[in-house]
């Protein structure tokens, strides 16, 4: 087809040149002129494509568009010109003045966007839209999807919930201690207690779990976390006692004291962490594994540890002079504190026994108050006596049950800062060991050099003897260097433990001073609602069943009211009238 010829419209469109064509032709001539014009045109591209200088003025630019056309069948019998057959409607002659009308090509449509909901086609609701996915699927990019709201689960979730950063690095403990049993024969006998743990720390197999222990097991405990923790204060267990180990009070006391030693060593945030209490706490068969970890690893001495560790020799050397003014001022605070507790503790023994002196006296006072009422011939004096007898019975319940409550509530916190007392000053002892071993190794530097210097003067004679007196000379430093700062970082440790011990202090006597008084008050609340119960009873005379009345046994071969003890009574009561 030569688009030069037909001007601007390659379908012959223009009036005056569209009139002098033949208005019919066959299927063969369309045929051969349509290969005939594709020859054409592959020549003319090819020698375009040969030859750029040789190329004509060119027309009009026109932009085309790679656009999809429809395509008719070659034996349709319309054609795409319109009806040219014999078989014409009646209009085609009309239409045969007219020029043809070109095919008109297919209109795709292209949408980038979704499509509006006033433009979407009127039907039947489609919610899937599965008939015009085909037509109207955009070409670009696709919108994503709605993504609905997340709902709550209906079932619960059984995982723990999460806990915050803060929490995982300081868990919680609840220890508890109970139920001591007597066991063993009696060469050895011993009290052994249920240790319940309660714990939010992830090192532990299980959040709760209960271990058998006995006393000599916390006595392990304390010296081992002393050893492995030089200068923090480690709360003790209480002293061993080998009269009346098995009184009821007494095993009470010590269970109370052993439980909050282990309560606060899992408060606190150094110990919380040491493996011997998670041995402690946690194994089942803790003989053994105590047996398998000191032979594997020994526990370390009085006068070893960390000091040990590095190689340093740790001796008392000569007697140590506090160069820091605020380590001596709280040892000196220390020692008058232990002394006021100490006299503090004696006085409440003091008070404990006495209490339990007048429950005694009490009890006495008692007895011989329901002996007199037996034998007392006037009933309205035999029943306040006998009442009177029963309220000294209580008074003598209340002052036993103060005694040990006094003993539970102040005298045990008395107790412990006394032995905490101790274990602040094996602290000191340990830096005081520290200072020597600092001091020590400063030495034994000093005798390296020494020598050094000395084989420095002598000349390359004894190069080999001075190589190693120059390591000797190294590793003395570094041991100097190691014991330095193992003594600074356990004065700062310290300081520390004594600020916290001076807290802790003053919450745990505060809270004891409170439940002592408060125990003191419900006692003597209780002592005085008795009191005013029996003096309500003795100002009810006219009331014959206020007080019991001894029955009052006749014998059967005498006529009532004329034995000698009825013309008594019956004396007494005309008296009263």
């Amino acid at each position: 087809m030569d688009l030069g010829e037909a001007g601007d419209s390659p379908w012959g469109d223009v009036p005056s040149q569209s009139s002098s064509r033949a208005p019919t032709f066959n299927q063969e001539d369309s045929s051969a002129k349509t290969s005939t014009q594709d020859a054409e045109s592959s020549q003319q591209s090819q020698s375009s494509i040969k030859s750029p200088t040789g190329r004509g003025p060119r027309g009009p630019i026109r932009r085309l568009v790679a656009q999809p056309t429809k395509l008719e069948a070659a034996d349709d019998p319309l054609g795409p010109l319109g009806p040219l057959g014999a078989n014409a409607s009646p209009g085609a002659d009309a239409q045969a003045d007219e020029p043809p009308v070109p095919p008109q090509k297919e209109q795709m449509v292209i949408r980038t966007t979704m499509p509006q909901p006033s433009q979407r086609r009127a039907g039947s609701a489609d919610p899937n839209r599965l008939d015009d996915e085909d037509l109207e699927r955009p070409v670009g990019l696709r919108a994503p999807p709605p993504v609905q709201a997340a709902q709550p689960s209906p079932v619960r979730a059984t995982s723990q919930p999460s806990v915050s950063i803060e929490q995982a690095a300081k868990p919680s403990f609840y220890i508890t201690v109970g139920d001591p049993i007597k066991v063993g024969d009696l060469t050895s006998s011993h009290i052994v207690y249920s240790v319940r743990t309660k714990t939010t720390s992830k090192g532990y197999k299980q959040p709760e779990f209960e271990v058998k222990r006995r006393y000599r097991d916390f006595l392990w405990l304390y010296n081992t976390m002393h050893g492995n923790n030089p200068g923090v204060v480690v709360p003790p267990p209480p002293e061993k006692q080998a009269l009346n180990r098995f009184e009821t009070n007494f095993v009470e006391s010590r269970r109370a004291a052993l439980e909050k030693m282990l309560n606060k060593i899992a408060a606190h945030p150094t110990l919380q962490h040491d493996p011997d209490l998670k041995l402690f706490l946690e194994s089942e068969s803790f003989s053994a594994d105590v047996k398998h970890k000191e032979r594997r690893e020994p526990i370390p001495g009085e006068s070893k540890g960390m000091l040990g560790s590095f190689g340093i020799n740790v001796g008392g050397g000569s007697k140590f002079v506090e160069q820091d003014d605020w380590f001596h001022d709280r040892r000196v605070y220390l020692d008058a504190l232990e002394n006021q507790l100490k006299a503090l503790m004696k006085s409440m023994d003091t008070m404990v026994i006495q209490r339990k002196a007048m429950a005694e006296s009490a009890g006495e006072f008692s007895a011989s108050l329901h002996a007199l009422s037996t034998v007392e011939l006037s009933p309205t004096l035999s029943g306040p006596l006998d009442a009177l007898s029963d309220l000294q019975l209580t008074i003598r319940d209340v002052y036993d049950r103060q005694a040990q409550q006094d003993v539970l509530t102040f005298g045990i916190t008395i107790d412990e800062y006394i032995r905490l007392i101790g274990s602040v000053k094996q602290a000191f002892s340990q830096r005081q060991k520290a200072f020597h071993s600092w001091h020590s190794a400063e030495s034994e530097l000093q005798k390296r050099k020494s020598a050094q210097d000395k084989l420095l003067r002598q000349g390359r004679s004894q190069q080999d003897r001075l190589n190693q007196v120059s390591a000797e000379v190294a590793d003395a430093e570094r041991k100097v260097h190691q014991a330095r700062l193992l003594f600074e970082d356990m004065g700062r440790l310290m300081r520390a433990e004594l600020d916290r011990f001076e807290r802790e202090k003053v919450e745990d006597f505060k809270s004891s001073v409170e439940t002592f008084l408060e125990s003191a008050i419900e006692a003597q609340k209780e002592l005085i609602e008795k009191w005013e119960t029996f003096l309500m009873q003795l100002d009810a005379e006219d009331d014959e069943t206020v007080f019991y009345r001894p029955p009052i046994y006749q014998s059967s071969d005498k006529a009532p009211g004329d034995t000698a003890v009825d013309r008594a009574r019956a004396t007494i009561d005309q008296d009263s009238d």
